[in-house]
Formats: C-alpha cells, sequence, structure tokens
C-alpha cells in the first residue's frame, strides 16, 4: 500500500466502522425514500453532542446518538464533540465537528500548515503515541469482527524512531487552479489538488524534487493534464530517494510526446545535483491509475539503489519498494523471525516485488522461490540477488493465483510460505494452495488489517491458525497500518 497495488483503498466491506465504498466501477447511489430517513434518530443540518468512540479506517472518529452511528472528520476517541450533520444515509450519518467539548488526552496540534485541507496525512492532529495505540485497535477490531479471532493476541504496535521525514517515495498529481500550476495531494475525498511545495513526510530531497518540476513546467509552459477533458501533458511526478541521498525523478505523461525533453533534462539536472535518474513514463488511459506500462529513460541510471540492512536493492520506476526504509527492516526482521529458520527450509515468497523479503529469507534458507506479476520487479529481483552474492533465490514472472498451484503439481514442498499480497488481500485460491502444499508456517505481510483477517480466517477452516499480529507504523500520520502475521499448521 506503492504499487503492487499497494495503495488501493482497503476492502473494509465488513467492518463495522467504515462506510459504503463508493469507488466501484458498479456502485450505484441507493435511492432512499424519505419517509425512512424521517424516523432516523439524528436530522440533517442539526446540532448533536457525541461522544466518540473509536477510529474508522479512515481515521475518522466513530460515535453514536441513540445506537445510530455517526463519522465525525477530526475527532478522537474519548472525545465529547459538537456536531453538525452533513450527510445522512439509512444506517450511518456523517457529521462537522464544530467544537471539541471533551479533549482526548492524545489530541496534539498538526504541524502541518496545510493539514486541515489536504488528505495525505489523516492523524497529525494526534501524539505519536496515540496514533501506535490506535492502529493496534485497528487491527485487534479487525481480527474479532472480520477475522472471528476472539483470542489471536495482537502485540503493540512497534513505532519508528522519527515519524516525520520518512517517506523514500512521493507521487503527486499536477494539475492547475487559476493558471497556476498545482503538485500536491488530493483533498480529502476529492480530486482537487493542494499545492504542496514541504510535505512533512516527504524526505527533503522529494520534496525538492517537486519543487523543481513545478519551476520547470511553469517556466516551459508544459501543459499539465486535466483530468475532466482528458487533455494536457503532465500527470504525476514521482520521486524516489535511494541509498547515499540518490535522486529518480519520474515524470507522468498523459502523451508519448514530451517536448522540450533535452530542456526538461537541463533544467532539472541543474536544479537536482543528487539526481542520477529521469524518467517517463507513459499513462495514456482514462483512469486513476498513476503509472503506465511503458517508461523512457531520458537520463542517467534505470535504477537506483537503496539499502536493507546488508542488503543493497535496485529499484526501477515501476517497482515495489516500501516506502519506509528504516521500519522495512523492523518489517523485514519479525518477518524473518516468525519464519524461524534454521537453514534447512525451502520458502516461498508470495508477491516477492524487487525481492525484498526473498534477499531476507535467504540469509536463513537452504531455497527460497520469488513470485511476482511485474516483470521489471523480478527482472531487479535477479539482478538484487546477483549483486548481493545470494545464489539460493529463484525468481517466477506471474500471478500467483496461476503461478502456485503450478510449483504444487512440479512437486514443490516449502516449510515456510511469506506472503505480501497487495490490499486486497490473497484468492481464495492462493489460499488453498499454500494450505495443500502443507507448510509448517505462513508468515503473512500485510498493509490492510481487513483483508488480513478475512485471510486469517479463511486460513483457519484449511488447517491453519494464526498464533500472533505484529502492527508496525510504516506510515506514521496517516490512517494505515503494516502487520506481520505467524500462522501456523494445526
Amino acid at each position: 500500500m506503492e504499487n503492487k497495488n499497494k495503495k488501493n483503498r482497503r476492502n473494509t466491506k465488513n467492518s463495522k466502522n467504515t462506510r459504503p465504498n463508493k469507488g466501484g466501477r458498479n456502485y450505484r447511489k441507493p435511492e432512499i425514500k424519505e419517509e425512512k430517513l424521517l424516523n432516523l434518530p439524528v436530522k440533517l443540518g442539526q446540532v448533536y453532542e457525541i461522544k466518540i468512540e473509536s477510529l474508522g479506517s479512515s481515521a475518522e472518529g466513530v460515535g453514536r446518538v441513540q445506537g445510530f452511528t455517526v463519522f465525525v472528520n477530526g475527532a478522537l476517541p474519548d472525545e465529547v464533540v459538537k456536531v453538525q450533520i452533513t450527510e445522512l444515509k439509512k444506517s450511518y450519518a456523517t457529521g462537522k465537528l464544530l467544537e471539541v467539548m471533551e479533549k482526548s488526552p492524545d489530541r496534539a496540534e498538526p504541524k502541518c500548515p496545510i493539514y486541515a485541507e489536504c488528505g495525505g496525512c489523516q492523524l497529525q492532529h494526534m501524539t505519536y503515541e496515540g496514533q501506535l495505540k490506535v492502529k493496534q485497535q485497528q487491527v485487534i477490531d479487525a481480527m474479532t469482527r472480520i477475522g472471528h479471532q476472539k483470542n489471536l493476541p495482537v502485540l503493540p504496535t512497534m513505532g519508528a524512531e522519527n515519524p516525520w521525514n520518512y517517506r523514500n517515495k512521493v507521487a503527486f498529481p499536477v494539475g492547475k487552479e487559476k493558471g497556476k500550476i498545482q503538485i500536491g495531494c488530493f483533498s480529502q475525498g476529492t480530486h482537487k489538488i493542494i499545492d504542496a511545495s514541504n510535505c512533512l513526510i516527504q524526505d527533503q530531497l522529494n520534496n525538492d524534487a517537486i519543487n523543481a518540476v513545478r519551476e520547470v513546467v511553469e517556466k516551459l509552459g508544459i501543459p499539465v493534464y486535466d483530468e475532466d477533458k482528458h487533455k494536457g501533458v503532465i500527470r504525476h511526478v514521482v520521486a524516489r530517494t535511494g541509498k547515499d541521498n540518490k535522486l529518480m525523478v519520474v515524470l507522468v505523461t498523459a502523451t508519448e510526446e514530451l517536448r522540450n525533453e533535452k530542456e526538461i533534462v537541463r533544467m532539472l539536472r541543474n536544479k537536482l545535483p543528487n539526481m542520477v535518474s529521469l524518467q517517463q513514463n507513459i499513462q495514456t488511459y482514462r483512469n486513476n491509475v498513476i503509472l503506465g506500462r511503458e517508461t523512457k529513460l531520458l537520463w542517467g541510471k534505470p535504477t537506483i539503489k537503496a539499502q536493507l540492512g546488508r542488503l543493497s536493492f535496485n529499484i526501477s520506476a515501476r517497482s515495489f519498494f516500501q516506502v519506509n526504509t528504516k521500519q522495512a527492516e523492523v518489517l523485514y526482521d519479525k518477518a524473518l523471525e516468525f519464519a524461524n529458520l534454521t537453514g534447512k527450509e525451502t520458502v516461498i515468497d508470495a508477491y516477492c516485488g524487487t525481492g525484498t523479503i526473498s534477499l531476507y529469507l535467504a540469509q536463513k534458507a537452504r531455497k527460497v522461490y520469488g513470485v511476482e506479476i511485474v516483470s521489471p520487479a523480478i527482472k531487479d529481483a535477479e539482478k538484487n540477488a546477483r549483486e548481493n552474492n545470494v545464489k539460493n533465490a529463484e525468481f517466477i514472472v506471474g500471478d500467483c493465483t496461476a503461478v502456485m498451484p503450478r510449483l504444487y503439481k512440479q512437486g514443490i514442498r516449502p516449510d515456510v510460505v511469506v506472503v505480501d499480497p497487495p490490499r486486497a488481500g490473497c484468492t481464495e485460491t492462493v489460499l488453498k494452495t499454500f494450505a495443500d502444499m502443507k507448510p509448517d508456517r505462513i508468515v503473512y505481510v500485510s498493509c490492510n488489517p481487513a483483508t488480513l483477517a478475512r485471510d486469517i480466517e479463511i486460513l483457519d477452516g484449511l488447517g491453519y491458525k494464526a498464533e500472533k499480529v505484529q502492527p508496525v507504523d510504516m506510515f506514521s500520520a496517516s490512517s494505515h497500518v503494516e502487520s506481520v502475521a505467524l500462522i501456523s499448521k494445526k
């Protein structure tokens, strides 16, 4: 949760504290007759005092009026707030926070000046200690309500030493408002771009890259993308900061042609002395997918390097790599601990990306098979294995849903399966194949507590019991939480 596609909205249809997903292609706004709304305990436009009980999946406060759920952005658990109802549905309401009458001890003053407008962060108004607690509770709630795991230990969230400037990758949309170039996050719940020149959760080099591209686009008059008209050139700016502060910049365009290419290269090289790679990614489709399939190298190297422990990794423009490098080490160390390898085991790493977990595991395993659908990521993984002198890792391109059954038919029987899937989790076919292979342990790394809980329940019916879950804070100031679950054969 970047693409593999980790940033897809989480599947929370079974969660009590989430609203219906309005982003689906087949979604139709339900027609609610006026007389049904008249019988609800809250009225549109009216003001109520509400005690906030918990946080929803997008960090909105969740309270109730006579048992009727009300979502309130900006409210925190244990607060009493004054709320005006702004949206009314059959099963829930949304309210605007007017006043905090009783404050939570975890309430904090946001550091970012555009926090109230921007949708990039959701928890800057909460202390970091409070964030860690609610993220643990988020995982507990998912395990009990969705996974029906009432006695499953969920450990305290492992926090970061520094919760600021941690993101090694930025992917900001580009637009224009009142004749001025806007590059930043979307305002929450909209496609209005909030211009950001100094994002506090980004590595400063990423901020420098965004500001440099903004200046170049303005000076050269490069048309920016208008998603309503499907016209313009520059759609997104992607920047990655790697080992030794080396920088990759990717200009995502809606057209194959990029005019003033040589001038763009010259200007960005002058403004960004740490830049070692400048690329153009072509995304011509009318959708919300950031990166297209074709990438052109405009200048420099096709990859940059990232460091995890003693291992070095090549990262290309479309490769998935954890956005918080320091916390990724914490996450992978915990996965390695749960795998409990002695050097004799065969391991399958499903959804392996650029081979980060695979190479971590290979340090203590006999043989590791990595499976990933993104071909450039597999090429990076193979190169990473060679450069790190890892000879006991083999990488396979393909969809896990198809590859896993094929490996099973070939007679491969892993002792341990490690899985780090997209936000949607695993298909039942993949989970069943895991169980058919009869590994001793499954180590499940997840960016989505809801689908992790769902898959744990499915595995429970296939003979595998979750022993414990360790949340890890990879995304400070946001509502997202990463988890590692140890699941053992019964």
